[in-house]
């Protein structure tokens, strides 16, 4: 179950000592590429790693040009708060599929028909100030890229800073600055290279230099995941900007998260390998036939037409990367469904189950008999009785509305694609069928062991309310129905005080779940409750940095021995900037 915590992801630290050679390492001719910069080659000097780190982004960008991933951009317009440091006013919501193969080519999946125009390194269209921001989402997707043409030594000046742990990856820092005449669309920065194969696992800093008198080009924080053996790809980005000005004099303040998944969707697709079959002995399936009854009723077959339809469905959504594989989070959520259907004596056949939709806004829906919330709504919730509340009204939505997927029993109707499933699906009810499942719902509350516990509930609606001007694209769902807003629940919760350390209304975005980039699996992050200073750090709703605890990739069921994080025989390793004795 999800418990009351602040949960926020962790970043670990830690830096190797510097040779006292950096000097003299750093000194040798870095105009050409070194003997020793091949794959598998000892990296003794500065050089060498550089050499390396070069060959292998080049790489990397032929390896990144091979996947569709989706992405999904959510940008927050920011203004100046006395006392909260800078809240939300208007807020932006991307999801489309990434064409990578000629380099930037993105095409929505929120609609169709809408094909947006390539604003080569600039995700700003037009700006007057933080009410007339137009956002490209092209120009977000290029930030997972440091510089597609010309990352070499004829462009770039590299500095060696140190190495860093970042997770259980130690990685080699360095800082890349353009060569003067070296041409636009360059990358000025940091960045963080794993020190076995020389991956750039981070890049953090701004494309130089701006071109135009209303251009601009934002600072970024770009992060890849190691997925598979050898293979990092991009997955996480933040920007943001809190100090701009266009050339009106108009301040220019937002925070912007894009996360990129379903890499593996075509793996997805693929029909399973007849050596995954397992054959029964022919006496097996006689004996299994015989105790069925051959003939079903017309009440059955029914059943079993709406269950196939569930099924149709929910496989196609998984399949175009809209519904995550079931796993660990479903469990959590069918133990508190669970817990409201023993209190309430109900019980409802075929069992209830539950998934995870991918994509951040804030929406639930029940397809058959699985209920569905969304990633970004299992983010924010601040506790366990905010989440009965959520599973309640869909859990409501079931009994008294039955939703009817008739039509989704022909598997022709569900066979879609990734690009087309938001304009062909949708599960939001009729403003009738929410009043009378939220009816429903607040009595299964009443019954249930949270009852005492929904001021928490209460207060979360409270602060969801209080948001709904300023954060319209978060709370306005795409295949659902939004949270309901139930008016007893939130005058019984406490009043709201955003100045208040310990009154925590909603969480952050992106605070609970996390999503593996390659197969689209969800699970709860482990992280430990961290105390407020201020109340400018409970931050509701808010986008906030990515700081990923990076890990090389491990086999499904391996196990680690001895030094789990593998930190003691890493630090033995020798520096590059520390020559060799």
């Amino acid at each position: 179950m999800l418990k009351h915590k602040s949960f926020l992801f962790g970043i670990v630290l830690s830096s190797a000592l510097v040779g006292a050679g950096l000097g003299q390492a750093q000194a040798a001719d870095q105009s050409q590429p070194q003997a020793g910069a091949s794959a598998g080659a000892p990296v003794t000097t500065v050089t060498q790693a550089v050499d390396r780190i070069i060959a292998r982004e080049h790489d990397e960008i032929a390896t990144i040009r091979r996947y569709t991933p989706i992405i999904e951009t959510y940008i927050q317009d920011m203004k100046p708060d006395k006392d909260l440091g800078a809240v939300p006013v208007r807020d932006h919501y991307f999801l489309g599929q990434a064409n990578l193969a000629n380099g930037v080519g993105y095409n929505s999946m929120l609609d169709a028909k809408q094909k947006g125009k390539i604003s080569q390194l600039n995700p700003l269209a037009h700006l007057g100030s933080y009410f007339s921001s137009s956002y490209v989402p092209e120009g977000f997707l290029q930030m997972i890229y440091l510089d597609e043409n010309g990352f070499d030594r004829q462009h770039y000046q590299f500095d060696y800073v140190r190495r860093e742990f970042l997770g259980d990856v130690r990685c080699v820092v360095v800082d890349v600055t353009p060569l003067p005449k070296s041409g636009k669309g360059r990358f000025k920065g940091r960045i963080w290279a794993e020190d076995q194969d020389f991956a750039i696992v981070r890049f953090n800093g701004v494309y130089t230099p701006v071109s135009g008198i209303n251009g601009f080009n934002l600072h970024f924080d770009s992060w890849r995941l190691n997925v598979q053996p050898g293979l990092w790809l991009p997955a996480f980005v933040f920007s943001q900007e809190s100090d701009l000005k266009d050339f009106l004099g108009n301040n220019i303040r937002f925070k912007a998260q894009s996360r990129l998944w379903g890499y593996d969707l075509k793996s997805a697709n693929r029909p399973e390998e007849f050596s995954e079959l397992t054959i029964e002995a022919p006496t097996a399936i006689q004996d299994q036939a015989t105790a069925q009854q051959q003939d079903r009723s017309p009440i059955e077959a029914e059943r079993e037409w709406q269950h196939q339809a569930e099924v149709n469905v929910l496989d196609r959504l998984q399949k175009t990367g809209l519904v995550a594989p079931p796993g660990e989070i479903d469990k959590v959520l069918e133990t508190v469904v669970n817990n409201l259907e023993v209190t309430n004596n109900l019980d409802i056949e075929p069992e209830v189950h539950c998934r995870v939709m991918l994509t951040g806004t804030l929406e639930s829906f029940t397809v058959g008999h699985t209920i569905v919330l969304s990633r970004g709504l299992l983010d924010v919730l601040p506790d366990e009785a905010s989440l009965a509340t959520m599973l309640a009204q869909e859990l409501a939505n079931l009994i008294v509305v039955k939703p009817n997927t008739d039509q989704w029993g022909f598997n022709d109707t569900t066979n879609v694609s990734t690009l087309e499933a938001l304009n062909h699906f949708s599960f939001q009810d009729t403003p009738d069928e929410i009043q009378a499942a939220g009816e429903k719902a607040a009595q299964i509350l009443k019954n249930s062991p949270y009852k005492d516990k929904l001021g928490a509930a209460g207060l979360f609606l409270k602060q969801l309310d209080a948001e709904e001007k300023a954060l319209p694209a978060l709370i306005n769902p795409h295949l659902g129905n939004r949270v309901t807003l139930y008016t007893e629940l939130m005058n019984s919760g406490p009043a709201l005080e955003p100045t208040k350390i310990d009154q925590i209304a909603a969480m952050q975005i992106g605070a609970r779940v996390k999503l593996d980039p390659w197969n689209d699996r969800v699970e709860l992050l482990r992280t430990k409750a961290v105390p407020l200073v201020s109340a400018r750090e409970k931050m509701p709703f808010e986008v906030t940095p990515f700081m990923p605890f990076l890990t090389r990739y491990q086999k499904p069921g391996a196990e680690v021995v001895g030094d789990p994080q593998g930190k003691t025989a890493l630090a033995k390793q020798q520096d590059p900037a520390q020559p060799q004795q």
